[in-house]
């Protein structure tokens, strides 16, 4: 038993060493590409990974600095155990504070991982919905005074987009589907506990378009900066705070969205689970009897893909 307990003890501790080693060297890392953040004329040029998926790190870092935030007050929607996320690093590297949600939290051993103790972080297990978004952030004291807010839950994000208040942060980072390509404007239904493998089993009909999403982003008040390399997150600022950003805007023509929706990634499955790697047209035709919404025309227009593909 004793044994036993030393093992976990000592596999939390190497845990927390690794992570504090993942940190300094991020932080290391980041502050000597912020030398060159004011010649950036694509958030591209700020990628860098240390605890996000991908390169958001980078992006969220050079936009926090380029409004001179220091210690961010954040929400992230859609974290999963949160090794792996957008707001991990500001929670690690500075005395940032956050509302972090997921429905597949084991409370226990978030607790270890972070401290939870300390107070910097509220984490809520529970499945968000348009429904219960607002209810989540007010009863935690989440609905003013963001930074920045994050939101991944590989469904029904433009619905949970649609409750939120308008200009409810400074920046925001939402998660699309680039599969639905620049030119259509289209989301999945609202539907209650969606998910995406029983939706369809290849995994590939979820989310919104980028088109969608900037639309929608637009009338909460906020323009669009651009996505990252792996093009399935874009970013955006309060319209009020585009002065800090025009070099960035300047180079954007939202009426040509191709370069920012042409992906290489192939998460395609077959029905059994397995990863079947087809390519773009192929993932298109997989999905061409699935039902979305055509929003160019209202809120309400469900329709099969292949009508508009």
């Amino acid at each position: 038993m004793i044994l036993r307990l030393l093992k976990i003890f000592n596999t939390k501790k190497l845990s927390k060493q690794l992570k504090l080693s993942t940190t300094m060297s991020g932080i290391a890392c980041l502050l000597e590409l912020r030398k060159k953040y004011s010649e950036y004329k694509s958030i591209n040029e700020a990628e860098f990974k240390v605890f996000s998926q991908n390169g958001e790190d980078g992006i969220i870092d050079f936009l926090l600095k380029k409004l001179s935030i220091e210690n961010a007050r954040f929400i992230e929607i859609g974290t999963e155990d949160y090794n792996e996320s957008n707001t991990r690093y500001l929670y690690e590297s500075s005395n940032s504070k956050g509302l972090i949600v997921d429905d597949s939290f084991d409370i226990k051993k978030l607790s270890d991982e972070i401290d939870l103790w300390k107070g910097r972080i509220i984490a809520v297990k529970e499945k968000v919905s348009p429904d219960n978004v607002i209810s989540i952030l007010k009863n935690n004291n989440y609905l003013n005074d963001i930074d920045l807010f994050s939101l991944d839950i590989d469904g029904i994000d433009y619905w949970i987009i649609r409750e939120l208040p308008n200009k409810i942060s400074k920046i925001f980072v939402s998660e699309y589907n680039p599969l639905f390509g620049p030119n259509l404007e289209i989301t999945v239904p609202n539907i209650k506990n969606f998910n995406r493998t029983n939706y369809h089993f290849s995994n590939l009909c979820w989310g919104m378009s980028l088109k969608a999403l900037i639309n929608i982003m637009k009338k909460k008040g906020y323009i669009f900066v651009g996505v990252n390399n792996l093009k399935n997150n874009a970013f955006f600022v309060l319209d009020d705070l585009k002065y800090n950003f025009s070099n960035l805007i300047e180079n954007i023509n939202l009426s040509k969205l191709d370069e920012f929706t042409q992906h290489e990634f192939m998460e395609s499955r077959y029905k059994n689970g397995d990863l079947s790697f087809l390519d773009r047209n192929q993932q298109l035709y997989q999905i061409k009897d699935c039902n979305v919404i055509n929003l160019e025309k209202s809120e309400d227009d469900l329709i099969k893909l292949k009508q508009i593909m």
